[in-house]
């Protein structure tokens, strides 16, 4: 009967009769720089995957997680409970360790951290997001270190005018957010304050709290054009965080009731502060010198534990060449990350060059783009504890990028992209203990390093926008955690070979001017060839652990009222080995992931009402470790309506 509903309203869509303004499904040209170089999407010679403002919007998000977990070929789950720092998978990496295999910025600024703890999302607020730009098998010239399966690039809007948009929901959800900004000749200045919370999807524990969350952020973003050639930006983001992380369930309790509390839950304090000043001098109308320093502080206190300091310190300075023919990047970066826990520092140290070059060779065809790139990074680590020896090490890595365009018609393109990328180890896996508890260099771990094959095709027409990419990427390497040594905690080790193939499927299409439709579909396979782990058995021809094999993200937009539009999402994600089945023989497998969402909105001049609803059908979703030791997600319905005003 519930799934009736939708049917009916699908069938509903297709007989409506069309209005004048279009759906947030578009096929109009896409913009996209993830390497510096602004071009249509379809002109790229890398695999991309674009998500605007526009299709935000229509959604019915409330948070950057819903958005990522709904709306995009990402597998983002709420890690152990933290939906603020949650688990992410990209083109087979797994869930376990997906996240140190992408690169996160926003605005340019970097996400990653220097040890295991997933980037910050949680931090940003959804509707100050332009454009989400998804790379992927490449990005490692510009981003270096952990970007082997890609980067996901977030932007954020110039805002002019005030927006102010409030919302609640069911299990105490509010959403609030103010953006206010102004632009003049010499000067852009706009600020933001957000509040996200909820109270918590589980029972009260036995100490008499619940799993809640809470996130307040303050952002002002500041650009000076004393002249056409010059600009200087500033910005400076805070952001003040507590959640809960929730308890492993067993299958039988899981299945019994997911939202009950084995145990007490575990909360932690998660404060940043993030600074950025730059500049940006045209040399000439060809030539454009930028210059960035970056700064962040991070605080985290788990209840009852010490706090953990870190203090990341980048700068990013490149030379950019532009003219009909040749396009050209040249730069240093260079990050240093420091993490003081009372007893010890603990740093990570990276320090690059890199060159990037697109050239259009006309003399051949005005159709063809070719692109070069490569990277060389040193990577120097440092551990002083309080009492004990200090540890001082490097390694030298490289990264390289080829591929290429070419535009068959104006409809019709294809490219191709090789790849060599890399990850350097986090300081928490380069390090490990002896016997007596002295930290020691960790000898059953080495860099990752990954060589990616992506070969695409472009397709667009006036009402469909179809991207077709096949990949092969072979691992040397690859990290992860062996469950086999090391007691019930595990060591920290390489998998000796391991590869990845797979098909991945964009395909946006009109009806008409009220109804569009978007269908994304991945077929990933992550094969571990060979490794003998570090008790002796051996691994061969397995899957790889928490990466599932299929992801489907279909969407309907129905504007069946001039000014109301309707979303319908479906989100589906197969079952897959549970973390520590390495040997795919475990009893237990993490089942399919499963998401239907609606969304409503109304626009009356400058007010926008909106309503929506997820997870409709109550599908009992979970992170599953190994066997009985389920951490529920996205388990419970959850609705919330709201209003946007636009001034």
């Amino acid at each position: 009967m519930k799934r009736s509903i939708i049917a009916s309203l699908v069938s509903l869509a297709f007989t409506t009769p069309a209005f004048a303004d279009n759906t947030a499904i578009t096929t109009d040209d896409v913009i996209v720089k993830a390497n510096r170089f602004e071009h249509k999407d379809t002109e790229t010679t890398y695999a991309s995957e674009i998500h605007t403002a526009k299709q935000i919007e229509a959604s019915g998000a409330a948070t950057l997680y819903d958005f990522l977990a709904q709306q995009t070929s990402l597998n983002i789950l709420s890690n152990f409970g933290s939906r603020a720092t949650p688990s992410l998978n990209l083109r087979g990496y797994g869930g376990e360790n997906g996240h140190q295999n992408v690169v996160i910025t926003v605005d340019g600024q970097r996400l990653n951290n220097i040890d295991t703890t997933p980037q910050l999302i949680g931090a940003i607020p959804l509707a100050n997001i332009e454009r989400i730009e998804i790379s992927k098998g490449s990005g490692s010239v510009i981003h270096g270190d952990g970007a082997t399966a890609g980067t996901v690039q977030i932007y954020t809007k110039n805002k002019t005018g005030v927006t102010v948009s409030t919302s609640w929901g069911n299990y105490g959800q509010k959403n609030h957010y103010v953006n206010a900004g102004i632009s003049e000749q010499h000067i852009d200045l706009s600020a933001t304050l957000a509040h996200d919370s909820h109270d918590g999807f589980g029972k009260i524990d036995n100490t008499g709290h619940k799993d809640k969350s809470d996130s307040d952020t303050q952002n002002v973003k500041l650009k000076i054009k004393p002249t056409d050639n010059l600009r200087f930006i500033a910005e400076g983001t805070s952001s003040r965080n507590n959640f809960a992380f929730q308890n492993a369930l067993s299958k039988a309790q899981f299945k019994d009731d997911p939202r009950q509390a084995d145990g007490t839950y575990l909360t932690q304090d998660f404060d940043t502060d993030q600074w950025k000043v730059g500049a940006e001098y045209d040399i000439t109308k060809e030539l454009r010198l930028s210059a960035t320093h970056l700064q962040e502080d991070k605080k985290s206190i788990f209840a009852g534990g010490t706090a953990t300091d870190y203090d990341y310190r980048s700068n990013d300075v490149s030379l950019i060449y532009q003219n009909k023919i040749l396009s050209a990047i040249v730069g240093y970066q260079d990050f240093d990350g420091e993490r003081d826990n009372s007893f010890d520092v603990t740093t990570k140290n990276n320090k690059a060059t890199f060159a990037q070059v697109e050239y259009y060779p006309s003399w051949i065809s005005e159709s063809l783009t070719l692109s070069a790139g490569a990277r060389s990074e040193k990577v120097t680590y440092s551990h002083n504890p309080t009492f004990g020896s200090k540890l001082k090490d490097s390694e030298h890595l490289s990264a390289w990028d080829i591929g290429a365009n070419y535009r068959f018609t104006s409809e019709l393109s294809a490219f191709a992209n090789y790849n060599k990328s890399y990850q350097a180890p986090d300081i928490d896996r380069f390090f490990g203990f002896d016997a007596f508890f002295n930290t020691i260099f960790n000898g059953f771990i080495e860099p990752e390093k990954v060589k990616t094959f992506n070969i695409g095709l472009n397709h667009v027409v006036e009402n469909n926008r179809l991207k077709v990419t096949a990949f092969h990427a072979k691992l040397k390497n690859e990290i992860y955690l062996d469950p086999t040594f090391g007691g019930i905690f595990g060591t920290n080790s390489n998998l000796d070979k391991s590869h990845k193939y797979g098909l991945e499927l964009q395909d946006y299409f009109t009806f008409n001017n009220a109804i569009g439709a978007s269908v994304i579909y991945n077929y990933t396979r992550a094969i571990i060839d060979n490794e003998a782990t570090l008790a002796g058995a051996p691994i061969k021809n397995k899957d790889l652990p928490g990466a599932p094999k299929h992801t489907v993200v279909a969407n309907l937009n129905w504007k069946f009222y001039e000014n109301a539009m309707l979303n319908l999402n479906h989100t589906w994600r197969s079952k897959a080995y549970v973390y520590n089945d390495f040997q795919n023989n475990a009893s237990q497998k993490q089942d399919n992931y499963e998401s239907t969402n609606i969304a409503l909105s109304y626009q009356y001049k400058n007010i926008n009402v909106f309503t929506s609803i997820n997870n409709i059908f109550e599908h009992e979703n979970s992170i599953q470790t190994r066997v009985d030791a389920l951490f529920p997600v996205d388990f419970v319905r959850t609705w919330h309506v709201g209003m946007r005003a636009d001034f």
